[in-house]
């Protein structure tokens, strides 16, 4: 009950990357940059179990951004031709790069790195890749003129690769989405259907990762835009409730979300962000299981795992690593809680202040 994962990413060693920033500059070129790759996974691995994660990640560590780890093997992609662009509708500005012809895989993503994972951990494996609907948010197209084309193309690429990484074992595939709480309209109308592109056919669990970002300045002003109550996923979620996707990772720990609206996916598995990445402040097991007591009134205890809010790669590793341990700690005092509550002793899933029999 109650299983522990993170939402993917994770800080990188000193010795591979730029340490606290986003697009961190890699520290090794050439083939000491594959063996660092690989060696960095294979410590990301060993520190989660370490920690008490029950569902692993590769930790992302073999890519310098959660989208731009992904285009870099892709055909028709031009990376000597950046353009400014705003992504998240404006929300910040970023350097990318310029789709200038067919998009097509030049070879397996990212086969190495899940392979390593897969070799390196008995326990279950969840490997993310950036959702269709995120790509083009965070892209330029010169070549096909219609940015939903152009999604559907990036999404059968996405299900080759996912495919693969199926077959290399892996357990969950997450495909992450936060422009998902930017444009409901377009998630309503096709950025469902792109993940249904994405996920045809995969053998193993799929997932969305829907989130409000990670904790750097842009996010945090823009949420503090958003008022008092935070309802995107009140828009979306019941065509996710709808689709194929079998579980959605959520933001719920410090925002704004009503968790009443966790109600309206019946059916999915929910990976409750109970862990806040957009502060320095590690949080106690009675912050992880207030969060678990408050998710309890809306999702089934079978359909919960814990994680965290969003990525981790921008954070400092001691305090990365803190905030996993109260995950675990977290998870196992729910897990008690909730025995006891099985067992007939009255016992609620509420911080200790705020029981009562």
């Amino acid at each position: 009950m109650f299983p522990t994962t993170i939402a993917g990413s994770l800080p990188k060693p000193v010795w591979l990357a730029e340490p606290n920033r986003l697009w961190a500059p890699w520290k090794l070129a050439g083939q000491d940059l594959a063996a660092g790759k690989l060696d960095a996974t294979v410590l990301a691995i060993k520190q989660q179990e370490d920690a008490g994660i029950d569902i692993v990640t590769d930790g992302e560590q073999s890519r310098q951004h959660f989208v731009h780890g992904f285009l870099e093997l892709v055909d028709g992609i031009d990376f000597t031709r950046k353009v400014e662009m705003g992504i998240r509708n404006n929300r910040y500005k970023a350097m990318v790069p310029t789709v200038v012809g067919e998009l097509r895989l030049k070879r397996r993503v990212h086969a190495e790195e899940a392979r390593c994972a897969r070799a390196h951990t008995r326990r279950q494996l969840k490997f993310t890749l950036p959702g269709p609907m995120t790509i083009i948010d965070t892209i330029a197209d010169s070549h096909y003129g219609d940015r939903v084309k152009m999604a559907f193309a990036f999404a059968q690429l996405l299900n080759e690769e996912a495919r693969g990484l199926a077959a290399d074992g892996v357990d969950v595939i997450q495909f992450d989405e936060p422009a998902f709480n930017v444009y409901p309209e377009q998630v309503n109308d096709w950025g469902i259907e792109a993940m249904h592109t994405a996920v045809h056919g995969l053998t193993c669990a799929s997932a969305v990762h829907i989130c409000y970002g990670y904790g750097i300045q842009a996010n945090l002003d823009w949420k503090a835009t958003l008022g008092g109550e935070w309802r995107q996923y009140e828009l979306i979620f019941p065509a996710l409730a709808r689709s194929r996707i079998d579980q959605v990772s959520l933001e719920c720990r410090n925002s704004k979300v009503p968790m009443s609206l966790l109600a309206l996916l019946p059916g999915k598995a929910i990976q409750v962000g109970a862990i806040d990445v957009a502060n320095e402040t590690t949080e106690t097991a009675e912050d992880v299981t207030a969060v678990v007591a408050e998710a309890l009134r809306h999702v089934p205890a079978d359909k919960i795992i814990l994680s965290t809010n969003c990525g981790m790669a921008p954070m400092r590793s001691d305090l990365a690593w803190g905030k996993l341990a109260a995950l675990r700690d977290g998870a196992e005092l729910a897990r008690q809680r909730m025995a006891n509550l099985n067992r007939g002793n009255g016992i609620l899933l509420l911080p200790q202040s705020r029981q009562k029999s």
